[in-house]
Order: C-alpha cells, then sequence, then structure tokens
C-alpha cells in the first residue's frame, strides 16, 4: 500500500517559476492536475517547499512545461534548494519576462502558462491557479513531455492518438 501512489500518475512534470520580491525561483512539481476545462490547476506544495513563501504572498507563478531533453535539469531543480541556489543559471535556463505576472517564463520549455493563485487548500497542500496567459512553442522540435511514476522513475508521452470525432459532443467548443 505504501507504493500505491505510484500506480496513478496526475499530468505532467513541470517547472513552476516564482518571484519573492527580490529574485526568481523555479521549483519541480510533479503532482499537477487539470481542474475543469477551464484554465483552473491545481499543484500540491506546502511550506517545506522555498517557493511557497513566494506563492503565498505574491500570488502568482508560470507553470512552465518541460520536455525529455530537459529531464536532468527537471531533476536537478528538484533536488535543490533556491533559497542558496540560483537555478536558471546552475541549470543553463534563460528566464523571459512575463506579460501579465512578475514571474519569469522558462524559454527552454515548450509551453508556458502565466497564474494567478486563487485558492491555497492548506490541508493538503494544494495551490489552484487560474492561467492568465499562455504560450506554446510549436516550431520546438523534441514536444514529448515527462511523467513521474513517484519511485525516481520517469515515463515520456508517445505519439498522440486522435478520437476527437468520437468525442466531440463532450468536448467544449473552440477545443
Amino acid at each position: 500500500m505504501n507504493q500505491a501512489f505510484t500506480l496513478i500518475e496526475p499530468g505532467p512534470v513541470v517547472l513552476v517559476t516564482t518571484h519573492d520580491g527580490g529574485k526568481d525561483n523555479i521549483m519541480t512539481i510533479s503532482w499537477t492536475m487539470v481542474m475543469d476545462f477551464k484554465p483552473v490547476f491545481a499543484i500540491t506544495t506546502g511550506a517545506w517547499n522555498h517557493s511557497f513563501a513566494a506563492l503565498r504572498k505574491h500570488r502568482e507563478c508560470v507553470i512552465a512545461i518541460p520536455t525529455v531533453d530537459l529531464l536532468d535539469q527537471v531533476v536537478g531543480i528538484g533536488t535543490c534548494s533556491g533559497a542558496d541556489t540560483d537555478k536558471f543559471s546552475r541549470f543553463g535556463l534563460t528566464p523571459v519576462p512575463a506579460m501579465q505576472v512578475r514571474p519569469p517564463l522558462i524559454k527552454e520549455c515548450v509551453a508556458n502558462i502565466e497564474c494567478q493563485v486563487i485558492d491555497i487548500i492548506e490541508r493538503h497542500d494544494i495551490v489552484v491557479l487560474e492561467g492568465v496567459a499562455a504560450y506554446l512553442d510549436t516550431d520546438r522540435k523534441e514536444q514529448r513531455r515527462l511523467h513521474a511514476v513517484g519511485d525516481g522513475t520517469f515515463i515520456v508521452d508517445g505519439r498522440r492518438l486522435d478520437r476527437r470525432k468520437m468525442m466531440a459532443t463532450k468536448l467544449p467548443a473552440g477545443v
């Protein structure tokens, strides 16, 4: 039972950028969730994570979606603290100014979503975010996302299977 959480993975591993009023930081989050057919997302993090104080105080972040070629940076970011490490510099990532929030986008990621914190459910260490702007690099050759199993291993997206026609009555307009 102790490893049951490795049987269901939530969503792709993401990098979340924050700004604490003085400097930018990045954290790796492997527990993510889409809340609805709206741009509302949830991540799991709490006071043990250096970036949580910035999320709580400034109530904004960027969800940056890395691809498989960034695996070592993703793991490295998740195994050190922004309290004593400039993660952009250490892991060779490029901060790009966001349009609507203070934390930066990450140039090397395939997608970035600027977000506002709309709720923090402390009992479960869940931060609920609303996307206010999104960017996708469709020219980027590598598009495969990472999924954490929870035991130090990862699964990589494979080929895309299209069933849009079968699901047309269940999809919202514009999707």
